[in-house]
């Protein structure tokens, strides 16, 4: 009995299943909607009064399709609450948010009702649609702005008629891309505020800063409208623009200089015409590295205001005094133009140069001749004068060259004997023991342009400390000895010690160094006494035989100029 009675009650459970499955669809009172997906994130949902762009797939609650936006290849794009859509469809519609989809199920009081819609839905019928929000946006909609990132200082904002250089994500507002400047790998530049650009962007971009990141949303009335672009746009399509702005400048534009430090002194300003050597960092406006002098462990050396540089360098260049720091921040049509340079500089980029001011000089200076003489001077130094002092060496900008003193012991030189840069020459003339001078000697009057390997930049202006510290008078130009009396008459025979009229090279030397030793004569100071005597034999030998015979002597004193003759 009990194994019949649960028989009786598997059918009738197996029965009534069968039933609910297969019986017709349950009358609707109102709307019913599932969310089958809810993005973590709604800016805005879907009011009344608002156009929306949505895909949809319409079915009958068996399943089968009766209309599809997804098969025409574009959205259903309407107004919602103006009676343009079906009534549930407009109730449902509301409170939806961007990328939210939902199954709708509409009643056919709701939907087409009694009539239905000719052979595609029949009277009465329950529709099912299943929506994929796209696009919210109200004609009263304005440009939404964004601001995610802007940096501590803002020097300058964007106002209409500026130039920028921005990159860009754009995407719709369910967030498909449709354009990158990134994957182009070049900014976009162009006019603000003038007309260059859709009317939201115009706007979009006003304020901004340069390093400022904002997200720029606009409807489609400041957009591409109705109509879209024609490919990646579609029509009534709100746009997001993910910006970056890299830089700005005005066609009016002149260049900025901000002096960041100053020496202690300044004797002496560039001006148009001199020679300068600097050091720099070039940089973009956004802080994007592009050039060093320091990278290259050498100075830019250039003449300023002569158009061997970009003009806006060559402006910013001007007024500058040695060690100063300026930041010298140049548009682009004192630079590089629209066309930048191909590599490193992008055309229309401004430029931001971070300038260190090592040396200048102007190819009509001579020695700058700083003196501190003592009370008592006496002798002063000329042409042909042996003399002995010690120096410190250093660049304009006080970087270290050398000094006499780490030798232990003075450097000594002839005056005009080529023995020293001439700028030094020039600065020992006319000096006395103990005094002690400033010598700023340029470049052409020291290494040139060349300088000295690892020692002295090209170019470098110098500057000597130097003290005098002896000083042997020299013979007259041209004489390499001179006889402090008179010449004895019988001079040759005084040389011939061996009476073979004829005299040797060791005669003649033994004989001119007797004469010196008993102060009788003087060689010239700071030679080689040895080459001297050698040469003053030489010059003897008329014939070049190895020998004097007193018939080339007589003739050699004859001559009307003798310099180191005798």
């Amino acid at each position: 009995m009990i194994q019949r009675i649960t028989g009786r009650m598997i059918f009738m459970a197996f029965l009534v299943s069968f039933v609910a499955c297969n019986a017709p669809p349950v009358p609707l009172d109102d709307i019913v909607v599932e969310k089958t997906f809810t993005p973590e994130k709604c800016d805005r949902a879907v009011q009344q009064g608002d156009f929306v762009r949505y895909h949809y797939n319409g079915m009958f609650p068996d399943g089968k399709k009766f209309d599809s936006s997804y098969d025409r290849g574009t959205t259903y794009n309407v107004f919602v609450g103006r009676g343009q859509l079906i009534a549930g469809m407009d109730k449902a519609l509301v409170g939806m948010c961007v990328n939210e989809r939902s199954l709708v199920k509409i009643p056919p009081e709701l939907a087409y009702g009694k009539n239905g819609y000719g052979d595609i839905i029949p009277p009465d019928s329950i529709l099912h649609f299943d929506v994929l929000m796209l696009d919210i946006w109200n004609p009263e909609d304005k440009v939404q702005i964004q601001t995610y990132y802007k940096p501590e200082k803002c020097g300058r904002a964007v106002e209409v008629s500026d130039y920028v250089r921005y990159h860009y994500n754009g995407t719709l507002l369910d967030g498909t891309l449709f354009d990158s400047s990134h994957t182009r790998m070049r900014t976009y530049d162009t006019y603000v505020g003038i007309g260059w650009l859709i009317a939201g962007m115009d706007q979009g971009l006003l304020g901004m800063c340069v390093g400022e990141k904002r997200i720029i949303t606009m409807p489609p009335s400041l957009g591409y409208g109705e109509h879209g672009d024609g490919s990646d746009i579609p029509a009534q399509a709100s746009l997001v623009f993910d910006v970056v702005l890299l830089d700005l400048h005005n066609p009016k534009d002149e260049i900025t200089v901000e002096v960041q430090s100053l020496p202690d002194s300044c004797p002496r300003k560039s001006k148009e015409g001199d020679f300068m050597r600097y050091h720099y960092n070039g940089t973009l406006l956004d802080g994007t590295f592009f050039d060093s002098s320091y990278s290259r462990n050498r100075t830019y050396d250039t003449y300023i205001g002569k158009g061997y540089v970009i003009a806006g360098m060559d402006q910013g260049l001007l007024g500058v005094c040695v060690g100063e720091r300026r930041r010298i921040t140049i548009p682009p049509h004192l630079a590089y133009g629209e066309e930048g340079t191909g590599t490193k500089i992008p055309g229309s980029a401004v430029l931001v140069f971070e300038v260190l001011i090592i040396d200048f000089h102007n190819p009509s200076d001579t020695v700058q001749i700083t003196k501190d003489k003592p009370e008592q001077c006496g002798y002063t130094t000329k042409r042909g004068d042996f003399v002995k002092y010690h120096y410190n060496a250093s660049l304009l900008d006080g970087t270290y060259i050398d000094s006499s003193h780490r030798y232990g012991k003075t450097y000594d030189v002839v005056l005009g004997a080529g023995q020293v840069i001439p700028g030094m020459e020039q600065g020992l003339m006319e000096m006395c023991v103990g005094e002690k001078r400033k010598l700023v000697v340029p470049p052409h009057l020291g290494y040139g342009e060349r300088g000295v390997d690892g020692e002295v930049p090209g170019s470098a202006v110098l500057v000597f400390d130097i003290e005098l510290f002896g000083v042997e008078e020299g013979l007259p130009e041209g004489y390499m000895f001179v006889w402090n009396e008179d010449v004895s008459p019988d001079l040759f025979k005084e040389m011939d010690r061996n009476k073979d009229l004829e005299v040797d090279p060791t005669e003649f030397s033994d004989y001119i160094q007797q004469q010196v030793n008993e102060g009788k004569g003087r060689l010239a100071p700071g030679f080689d006494p040895h080459r001297i005597i050698d040469s003053m034999y030489h010059n003897q030998d008329r014939n070049k035989d190895g020998k004097i015979t007193e018939e080339e002597f007589k003739l050699k004193a004859e001559e009307a100029v003798a310099h180191d003759e005798l």
